[in-house]
């Protein structure tokens, strides 16, 4: 039996083993990408638990920034970045039920597959910005163009760094704000957290009928914290699976492989979002694995793993996570 088979979302979803229809969301059908999520949105597609969803994805520039003269101060209509495919519907899906992405893979999309690293001014971690405002000059303006394919990330002639691709934004909508795809927050949102990549599902709160499911923002590779503001940011085939937990009563997004579960919180400042992350991961091992509180709470600073999505947006996301080995019985 795989691990797969073992995981949350097939022992608890809806779907039961249900021969998958497989849907396809090409950048036709989909239409206007979107910039925020909310309830607002008309979808674009509906589905079953248990259906797998190949998307057409852009890149987080909308494939504006098309060579490396193309600054994006000059070429992008801030904050219209980072848009997104969606809402999809989810039958069944009501408020206090989780829905839960499988992503089965992530490929390059394009003739001669290129993805996109830029230097954007007050954007980044280390970089005056709107909201650690400084009587500083903005750093370098610069745009880096990188072949990708799925052997490899070739940064320069020097450096080839791993293709090892994630989505950055994934969500269900709110119940009432519409939230730009820059922010990440309860709902999901613009976590950029690297181990959400082919082989991981990701839990969502819903908090709306039918979920409203949004995804884009597709990076070839990223280091913890996106440190510059970008990854490779590249447009891409991204095939789901989606399947809906009846009942099941989470307040922030979470998140299983193979190895591990994580708890994912999303705020400034950062070690408030890694508090967050922490203590939903403590109460998930009481509610669910039959630990202690307290016990699982001093277990988990022996044993404990952090993983930091970015902190260069409007709220910063970090993964607090444990290994499985410690969840058995």
């Amino acid at each position: 039996m795989s691990w797969l088979e073992k995981s949350i979302m097939r022992q608890r979803g809806v779907a039961q083993g249900r021969q998958a229809v497989t849907h396809e969301l090409t950048e036709a059908k989909q239409g206007n990408y979107h910039y925020t999520i909310g309830p607002y949105s008309q979808p674009v597609l509906s589905v079953k638990p248990g259906d797998r969803i190949i998307v057409e994805t852009r890149d987080a520039f909308e494939g504006k920034v098309k060579t490396e003269q193309d600054l994006p101060s000059k070429v992008l209509t801030m904050p219209f970045v980072n848009p997104q495919n969606g809402p999809i519907m989810i039958e069944g899906a009501e408020p206090g039920d989780v829905v839960a992405v499988y992503i089965e893979s992530i490929a390059p999309r394009g003739p001669n597959p290129r993805g996109t690293c830029a230097m954007i001014p007050e954007f980044g971690a280390l970089s005056a910005t709107m909201f650690t405002s400084l009587l500083t000059q903005p750093l370098p303006e610069i745009v880096r163009k990188i072949d990708v394919d799925e052997k490899g990330v070739y940064w320069s002639k020097r450096v080839t760094l791993p293709y090892k691709p994630h989505i950055g934004t994934l969500s269900c909508s709110p119940l009432l704000d519409s939230i730009n795809t820059l922010t990440p927050d309860t709902h999901g949102g613009n976590m950029d957290l690297p181990d959400m990549g082919p082989g991981s599902i990701t839990y969502l709160p819903v908090c709306t009928d039918g979920a409203r499911v949004f995804i884009g923002d597709a990076h070839a590779c990223q280091g913890d914290g996106e440190v510059c503001g970008t990854a490779v940011e590249f447009q891409s085939t991204t095939t789901i699976q989606v399947d809906l937990i009846k009942n099941w009563a989470i307040t922030w997004p979470r998140l299983e492989t193979e190895h591990m579960i994580m708890a994912i919180g999303s705020a400034r400042p950062l070690e408030d979002a890694t508090r967050i992350a922490y203590k939903d991961l403590v109460l998930w091992m009481e509610a669910e694995f039959g630990f202690d509180r307290w016990d699982a709470y001093m277990m988990l600073s022996q044993c404990g793993k952090v993983r930091l999505g970015n902190f260069v947006d409007p709220k910063y996301t970090v993964g607090a996570g444990i290994l499985k080995t410690y969840l058995k019985d």
